[in-house]
């Protein structure tokens, strides 16, 4: 008995750590109790492997000059607000560039390719997910010819995000002079302390003067085509001028942290001249002319490479239809697991806080906290429009479930809450009050707040506020509202366990 009861002194222990670890987030702390309190002591190591036991020590990323512009007084009072309450946050203030909205992969992949192929100096590439399908064999071959022109290129791919991308690969960049990193890769000492930090950003800079940024990585699924995944939603944004060096100073400043890669000993790979690939609409490469020494998968690629693309009416009509360029004002913000504030989520919070018309949001994991939930419901208590856009059908299911448990309340505040069932939502994106515009690669959940390198632009234009509007408003054709009867229909089982996903939200 004697041993009994001093497990449970120092599993007691252990909980006590737990909750002072965690004072300043409950939800965490809670989380972390319940399975010290399920799982004695095993528990707590669990608790740790979850919560990173190193802490990042960085420092906040923010401008060392005085260069931000001001938003002319033109712009509504809302705007002229959130600006200024975030400027702070901002990596340079404010800036004045221009913007291009790119919806989708196909249109995205082939903009960004005609722009890497009229590089001079310097291309800059950081993906959580890159991968090693047609996509991103064309994007590799067509990086190893701008290298072997001269033209410096540096490659930053998420541990685990690109943990399939092959070594084969990485080795044909390294050899044509391509300096490649990965952040937090999965190997000691790495593995061991910070494996559950990701990078999740989707940044290309392009000679320092063009950059590309959002919700779409490098592979097959995102051009909307691959059949086993189906119709793919996205948004993506090109930036031309002084905020394109706001994203150089992120992916600077995520370069130096991460972890130059390793080859294989003895391994000499040579890259083939096989030309500058382009992505185009109407023809698919052919296996048998698929640049590069590996294979190409006999899965779903080989189906789709001996079919000519047929874009019907399908495929293209969520595509924005347009090559306008708009000036705009812009700020940069980059989320960072190193510092203690939060940045994106006092980003959505501010731009939330501040709305005095509408909010769109269009999100595909929505497990917000409670300060943002507050933040909307008051929204909607100012007599503001709040829709929120969300997938039918989420992957992995526990995000789905968790975020069900939110759309009660939401709706009972008045939210109107929409469903999108023509395939995968993936876009990131809020509209606000129909000059503002947000657009980047975080989701509405704790992991992208707090454990996630994130980056996103707050960009003030009616112009490109109206484009992204008239995508919402496609983007709703193809959805079904959701009512409070639909969630009042699901099984006192099915309740219980999304109660139990949400519990699970702090680590999700």
């Amino acid at each position: 008995m004697v041993w009994i009861l001093g497990l449970y002194i120092i599993n007691s222990l252990f909980m006590l750590i737990v909750a002072i670890r965690e004072v300043r987030r409950p939800a965490k702390a809670l989380i972390g109790l319940v399975i010290c309190l399920v799982f004695p002591l095993i528990g707590f190591l669990f608790y740790l492997c979850m919560t990173n036991p190193i802490p990042l020590r960085q420092k906040r990323l923010t401008s060392t000059q005085n260069d931000s512009e001001a938003l002319p007084d033109s712009f509504r009072y809302s705007s002229l607000l959130i600006a200024r309450s975030l400027r702070h946050l901002a990596v340079n203030g404010l800036r004045t560039g221009k913007v291009q909205i790119l919806t989708n992969g196909i249109e995205t992949y082939q903009t960004l390719m005609d722009s890497i192929k009229k590089a001079q100096k310097s291309i800059d590439l950081e993906y959580y997910i890159y991968r090693d399908d047609q996509v991103g064999r064309c994007m590799t071959d067509l990086l190893i010819e701008r290298a072997s022109a001269g033209v410096r290129v540096r490659f930053v791919r998420d541990g685990w995000g690109s943990r399939k991308f092959p070594k084969s690969q990485i080795s044909r960049m390294m050899q044509a002079g391509i300096e490649c990193r990965s952040s937090f890769p999965l190997r000691f000492p790495w593995v061991m302390s910070y494996w559950s930090y990701r990078n999740h950003c989707k940044i290309v800079v392009i000679d320092g003067e063009e950059a590309f940024t959002g919700g779409i990585n490098v592979g097959d699924e995102y051009t909307g085509l691959k059949p086993n995944v189906g119709f793919w939603r996205d948004t993506h944004i090109r930036i031309t001028g002084k905020p394109a060096n706001d994203l150089q100073a992120v992916f600077d400043a995520h370069w130096n942290i991460a972890a130059p890669e390793t080859t294989w000993a003895g391994r000499n790979i040579q890259p083939e001249d096989t030309g500058t690939p382009v992505l185009v609409r109407n023809q698919r490469l052919k296996p048998e002319n698929r640049p590069g020494n590996t294979p190409p998968s006999p899965s779903w690629l080989t189906e789709w490479s001996d079919e000519p693309i047929a874009l019907n009416e399908t495929n293209v009509d969520t595509l924005s239809g347009t090559k306008s360029v708009q000036n705009a004002y812009i700020q940069t913000f980059e989320g960072n697991p190193g510092v203690p504030t939060p940045i994106i989520r006092e980003v959505y919070f501010t731009c939330l806080s501040h709305a005095i018309q509408s909010i769109d949001i269009t999100n595909p994991y929505f497990v917000p906290d409670a300060d943002i939930v507050m933040a909307i419901k008051a929204a909607v208590a100012r007599s503001v429009r709040v829709r929120l856009l969300v997938p039918r059908h989420v992957v992995p299911i526990i995000v789905g479930a968790a975020s069900r448990t939110y759309f009660g309340e939401l709706l009972e505040a008045g939210v109107h809450i929409y469903l999108y069932n023509k395939g995968v939502l993936h876009a990131k994106l809020m509209i606000i009050d129909g000059e503002i515009a947000e657009v980047g690669s975080s989701n509405f959940d704790l992991r992208s707040y707090r454990l996630n390198y994130e980056v996103c632009e707050v960009v003030y234009s009616s112009e490109i506020a109206r484009e992204l509007a008239e995508q919402f408003e496609r983007d709703l054709a193809d959805s079904i509202p959701l009512r409070m009867e639909d969630l009042l229909r699901r099984t006192q089982l099915q309740r219980i366990l999304d109660q139990t996903a949400r519990l699970l939200a702090p680590m999700i």
